[in-house]
This record gives C-alpha cells, sequence and structure tokens, in this order.
C-alpha cells in the first residue's frame, strides 16, 4: 500500500490536499523529512527546507540544494536554505525568507535531531550538548520564531518528529541523554498545543512504529542488516500528510504514531510499507 501502488488513505483523505500551503522544515534533505516533503510537493505545497548540509557529505545522500530539486520535480515550490536550527540568526532569516519568498507560513516541522544512543558513562558532553541543542532547543526556537506567520493562517499546523511521552524506566535507563532529549521535543508539543490551543495553530507529534530506513540508522553499527526489517519513510510521510491536512482546531496536542494517523483515515493494511520482512518480524521502534 505504498504510494505508488494504491491509495494511502481513504478518499475522504485522498481529497484534502496541501495545495498553496507554505511549509517550513527543519533538516529534510533526505530521510523522512525529505518524505514528507515530497508526498507535500505531489499535493503542490511551497516547502522551505532549512539544513546545514549545502554541499555533498562523504557518508550521506543528499543536500539542501538537491532536496530542492526533488521537491520542484514532485510538483511543488521549493525553498533552499542553509542554515543551523541551533543559531537564532540563521532561524530568523529562515523564517523571514519563507515569508518573503510564499507570503506566510502555514506548517512548521521541526524534523531535525541528532541520535546518539550511547549510556550516561559513555556520552561525551559534545554530543549530548548537540542532541539538546539541536533536539530541544532548535524545536521550541522555529516553532516560537514561526509564531508571528502562523497566526494568521487558518490551516496552521506544528508538527514535530518526536515520540509519546513513554515514563517507563526502560527508555531514560537505555540511553538517558538521548531520550531526554526526544523527550524535550515532546514536552514542546504537549506545551505548545495548549498554550497555543485558542490561537487555532494544531500542535502535534508523529512518530513510527518501527524502525525507518534512514541514512541515520544504515550508519549506526549493525544498521544496514537493522533497516531490512524496517519500513520506507514513506509510511511517516502519508501520516504527516493526514495529520496535516486536518482542521487544525479539531487536532491538536496529539502524539500521534504512524500506524494511528493512518488508522484514523481507514488504512489498516501496512505491508506495502516493509521493506520485505513480514510484519511479525519487523523491529519495533524506540519509546513505544
Amino acid at each position: 500500500m505504498t504510494t505508488a501502488d494504491q491509495p494511502s488513505a481513504t478518499p475522504n483523505h485522498a481529497e484534502r490536499s496541501l495545495q498553496g500551503r507554505t511549509i517550513l522544515m527543519s533538516g529534510g534533505s533526505r530521510g523522512i523529512g525529505l518524505a514528507i516533503a515530497l508526498r507535500a510537493a505531489r499535493d503542490g505545497a511551497n516547502v522551505a527546507i532549512m539544513a546545514k548540509t549545502s554541499e555533498p557529505h562523504p557518508a550521506l545522500e543528499g543536500t539542501v540544494h538537491t532536496a530542492a530539486a526533488a521537491i520542484e520535480e514532485a510538483g511543488g515550490r521549493a525553498l533552499a536554505i542553509v542554515g543551523d536550527v541551533r543559531n537564532d540568526d540563521d532561524v530568523t532569516a529562515a523564517v523571514d525568507a519563507t515569508v518573503r519568498e510564499f507570503g506566510g507560513i502555514d506548517i512548521v516541522v521541526n524534523n531535525a535531531s541528532a541520535i546518539d544512543l550511547s549510556s550516561t558513562s559513555d556520552v561525551s558532553m559534545k554530543r549530548y550538548d548537540l542532541m539538546a541543542d539541536i533536539n530541544v532547543r532548535g524545536t521550541l526556537m522555529l516553532s516560537k520564531f514561526s509564531l508571528e506567520a502562523l497566526r494568521k493562517s487558518t490551516s496552521a499546523h506544528i508538527l514535530t518528529l518526536s515520540p509519546p511521552l513513554n515514563l517507563d524506566p526502560k527508555w531514560a535507563g537505555s540511553h538517558l541523554p538521548y531520550t531526554m532529549a526526544k523527550y524535550g521535543m515532546s514536552l514542546t508539543t504537549l506545551g505548545l498545543a495548549e498554550e497555543l490551543r485558542a490561537d487555532g495553530i494544531a500542535v502535534n507529534s508523529l512518530w513510527p512504529c518501527t524502525l525507518i530506513d534512514t541514512a541515520a540508522i544504515r550508519n549506526m553499527p549493525g544498521g544496514k542488516k537493522m533497516v531490512q526489517a524496517a519500513r520506507g519513510p514513506e509510511i511517516v510521510a502519508d501520516a504527516a500528510h493526514a495529520i496535516l491536512t486536518r482542521d487544525p482546531r479539531g487536532c491538536t496536542g496529539n502524539f500521534y504514531t504512524d500506524e494511528e494517523a493512518l488508522a484514523e483515515e481507514g488504512v489498516s493494511d501496512f505491508t506495502g510499507y516493509s521493506l520485505g520482512a513480514p510484519e511479525d518480524q519487523l523491529i519495533r521502534d524506540m519509546f513505544l
């Protein structure tokens, strides 16, 4: 049931579109972020991608410029912004450039994230700071700096790629620094959803139920073998599309999994998203 094979949701969802809406996304030069951008582009959305990768990386495919080209080829309008979500001036410039190019902002997607699964004993403080700055501070700052533009939209959404706030000690005990960073993103969803409820700005999180085939996973020890039991990023893109095309006043403060978001659209068969392994052999994602 991939996008290429058959409709990814019910006819009602298929009729909802992001055509003409403007998305500002952190990261997005590859992986899940790019998949979300391309799904929106097929509707005719405007997509501004803010990412650090302006030149090809020796170990990672894609740059902000190749992402922009792919978005335009898919049918959208693109704006490539080279910037660091940790830098106040870069984020301000990205918001300003998006408003200047497309006339406003309807959707913010907090996609940029750093990962290090080291224990507290093993993690370097440099890596801890990187995760805290990108994941937590970057999410809050991009959302905060976009609020003036979002308040002018009638279809305003903030969507953050972060997990449900699962307080099972297993997750904090397994990789406390990363768990703190991802849960900081989720706390931003929880708080902003309540803070912005009266403004009609939807604030939600989205998290995959299974491992997703991304460059970040492939570059981890044993990652190339792990992704054989993963799904493609298209399932997260289709779930994001389902959320972002909903009425923001009736859809806020949720911590969706990709399966939950699609199930609400009538989708029950996810086998087409898998990369070969049977459903019962897929690797479950963290925090669930």
